[in-house]
């Protein structure tokens, strides 16, 4: 069972920390003092079993920006067992699955000496969300706290993922897809969908690997861009507003956040954020390089060659595991 976080519209409190580089010491640090500034174990105690939710979209190197750093994941890993909580990483990809993204991030060993599991996050339980019935992970449901864990992209299709789209993963499965196709007509709908699968796994806090960044063409094809800091909030919303500054991004171009305020979710009004930690307007990129908008909907042979990519992978996967 999740403990309500207390998000609201009025104010937010956001943490900022420098962090200008992945090495092991400064990224402990930076996560030891965000940890610090949230009051992690106000909401966080001994015992409890905490999904770390990263971004593992696909099986992609550090340097590409496209997944959660791997020293990141690590270092919050740690700083949770520190606590005397019980971590475990969990994602469902859209692409290949958590071992393969694991892997290629060169964290299975580190994984494994930490005594921190890796689970797919593939069994669901069909809930009703805004309308649809969405197979969310049991995993992320019986878990009782979630850390989101993402990475700060620009976004082809949503102009940036921040801190509410990393909660899509997860949906179990390919339904990730399913739901671009039947719901990816609108903005809205598909973006009030994605804020109420947040406010149902009701994150415990979200933490932002804002070190190296992805501009252009994200949530996959862009390029890294260095920011130098690790940004976290209880309010998914007042996270994506400061960043949407540092990315200088006009706030109303964020679907995500458009949706949030009309449903009246989180903190997106500036003026009401309190920043403590490290001074965010430092970090602000004036030439940061936005996405080319691409449709939000998918086409049926963009979903059937998906879920064929997916099942020959997981199939390799498996059969490596004989």
């Amino acid at each position: 069972m999740k403990a309500p976080n207390g998000i609201n519209t009025a104010n937010a409190t956001v943490a900022v920390t420098a962090a200008p580089d992945y090495s092991d010491q400064t990224i402990r640090a930076a996560i030891e003092r965000q940890l610090d500034l949230l009051n992690i174990t106000s909401f966080i105690a001994p015992g409890d079993s905490v999904l770390i939710k990263p971004n593992f979209i696909a099986p992609s190197p550090p340097q590409q920006c496209a997944q959660t750093h791997p020293a990141v994941i690590l270092a919050l890993a740690a700083a949770i067992k520190d606590i005397g909580a019980k971590p475990f990483i969990g994602d469902s990809p859209a692409w290949a699955n958590v071992e393969k993204c694991v892997s290629t991030l060169g964290l299975t060993e580190p994984l494994r000496k930490l005594a921190v599991p890796c689970k797919q996050l593939s069994k669901r339980r069909y809930m009703n969300i805004a309308g649809n019935s969405i197979g969310i992970s049991t995993h992320a449901l019986n878990a009782d706290k979630i850390i989101n864990l993402p990475k700060l992209k620009a976004h082809q299709q949503l102009t940036a993922t921040i801190a509410v789209k990393n909660m899509f993963g997860c949906v179990a499965g390919k339904k990730k897809a399913m739901l671009h196709f039947t719901k990816g007509g609108s903005h809205e709908d598909f973006c009030t969908m994605l804020v109420e699968i947040f406010k149902l796994l009701a994150p415990a806090v979200n933490i932002i690997d804002a070190v190296q960044a992805m501009q252009g063409q994200g949530p996959i094809h862009g390029q890294p861009r260095h920011i130098g800091a690790i940004i976290g909030s209880t309010d998914p919303i007042a996270c994506e507003t400061i960043c949407a500054e540092i990315m200088n991004i006009p706030l109303d171009t964020l679907p995500i956040v458009n949706a949030a305020k009309k449903i009246k979710f989180g903190c997106s009004t500036l003026e009401n954020i309190t920043t403590i930690g490290d001074d965010y307007k430092t970090l602000i990129c004036k030439d940061f390089i936005h996405a080319n908008p691409t449709p939000l909907k998918f086409t049926i042979p963009r979903i059937i060659s998906s879920i064929s990519k997916q099942a020959i992978l997981l199939l390799k996967s498996k059969a490596k595991t004989k």
